[in-house]
């Protein structure tokens, strides 16, 4: 169930995930927020198994400042929460990642998964229902063949419209680990799901069968270095995908070249410095996620303190590194001991690849212009926003004297994180993600 509320910043609206038991408040806490490609649908996740889904509401003439705001469109419960009795296993409902399909007809196809299983729903609008059955009666009882004197001709009539979304497939059983990616290939007819060691190449037509495209699972597990967190395919190219690992590395792997993909085509790696190295070196420097640019040249890679653009031409070293909270640096001790080293935080491009936007702490998101190389630190949260304000940007002061809207960084709140955001693909439209609040905000409107 899901609650609006009127509150926002240039922020069109605030919505916040409940559940009707509050004492379950974690599943209320959104795990990932994916906008469809043409905007007009924004989908969230939450860690209860629930996908709650938006729609941009038409421009009024008589209220253009509302500019196509968002409201619940659907509510429905993708996942449950499972128990695997061979291994002793809870399997928890939570929705790890939601991607959608192109639209082809009237109906909405989105692909949502929690740590095992990978499921197709579609979503569909219903304003008509049938009346006049000749067998049924009008409650969908059998009739008496013997009462039955006349024929009818079964005719539709008006209803109120009615959201419905019902699952079509269920691709499960085929990963031994959690998944962490699902990506749909640019030929629509395929997709991949990653876990830690192995990525499996489904076909939306075959739910029994999938191909191992990329197994890193050594022999010995005791021999195990690094883990994939992450893979998504290249948007043109149907053969083409990149993945990347807690080494910080990245692999670009060409499906033509061999089935399994256990060789790759290109690595992406920058040398570590080797003044900087300190025991924290190898855990901020894995990958929590990797997206391809709109137009392919570009991969956008996020570890725990930075943003990372890399050519594909170019496999030494990034092309660009933006420092998200690189106050952060003197933390990473006590970062270690509350386990927030270990968060993933996501990265997404703006639709014309020219601004990036990623999370951080305190409920803070930070984007960055590529071409002017200015950054600026956003807040999302409830207390600060006005309807229709415009958001001020933020200071974090490492140390000496405070200015008065400056914030220190031993007072930031490390319980209030920013891991997911969603760009509208051809607008200034963004969605981020603060625990069980999404909000949604827009450029300024003249």
């Amino acid at each position: 169930m899901c609650k609006r509320t009127k509150e926002d910043v240039c922020v069109t609206k605030t919505f916040r995930h409940r559940t009707r038991k509050r004492k379950k408040a974690i599943a209320d806490i959104i795990s990932t927020v994916e906008f469809n490609h043409t905007g007009e649908l924004l989908a969230t996740g939450d860690k209860g198994g629930r996908v709650v889904i938006f729609q941009r509401e038409q421009e009024s003439k008589n209220q253009p400042h509302r500019r196509g705001e968002y409201n619940v469109y659907s509510t429905f419960q993708s996942h449950e929460p499972e128990f695997d009795y061979l291994k002793s296993l809870e399997i928890e409902e939570k929705i790890n990642k939601i991607r959608w399909l192109p639209q082809q007809n009237a109906a909405y196809f989105l692909l949502s998964t929690n740590d095992k299983t990978v499921k197709l729903w579609k979503v569909s609008e219903r304003d008509k229902r049938p009346e006049g059955y000749n067998l049924k009666d009008e409650d969908g009882r059998l009739r008496d063949p013997s009462t039955i004197t006349t024929l009818r001709v079964p005719v539709l009539r008006p209803m109120d419209l009615m959201v419905e979304a019902t699952p079509r497939r269920v691709f499960a059983n085929a990963h031994t680990y959690h998944i962490n990616s699902i990506s749909v290939n640019s030929d629509y007819e395929t997709y991949m799901s990653a876990d830690d060691l192995r990525i499996n190449l489904w076909n939306f037509e075959i739910i029994n069968q999938s191909f191992n495209i990329v197994d890193i699972k050594p022999a010995n597990m005791e021999e195990l270095t690094e883990v994939i967190t992450a893979a998504e395919f290249h948007p043109h190219h149907c053969n083409t995908f990149v993945y990347s690992s807690s080494k910080g590395t990245i692999r670009l792997c060409d499906m033509r070249a061999s089935a399994l993909c256990d060789k790759h085509s290109k690595f992406f790696e920058e040398p570590e410095d080797p003044s900087n190295r300190s025991f924290f070196s190898e855990i901020i420097s894995s990958i929590s996620d990797v997206k391809f640019s709109h137009s392919g040249r570009y991969i956008m890679t996020r570890d725990y303190l930075t943003v990372k653009v890399w050519d594909l031409n170019m496999e030494n070293r990034p092309i660009e590194t933006y420092q998200v909270h690189d106050y952060l640096r003197s933390k990473l001790c006590s970062l270690y001991e509350n386990d927030c080293i270990f968060d993933k935080f996501e990265c997404v491009w703006n639709g014309s690849d020219s601004v990036i936007m990623t999370g951080s702490y305190n409920n803070f998101f930070r984007m960055f212009d590529r071409n002017t190389k200015r950054d600026v630190t956003l807040e999302a949260s409830r207390e600060n926003s006005k309807p229709r304000a415009i958001l001020k940007p933020r200071k974090v002061c490492v140390g000496g004297k405070r200015r008065k809207d400056e914030i220190s960084v031993d007072s930031l709140d490390f319980s209030k994180k920013i891991l997911h955001t969603a760009w509208h693909p051809s607008e200034n439209i963004i969605a981020v993600a603060a625990t069980n609040n999404l909000y949604i905000f827009q450029d300024k409107v003249n």
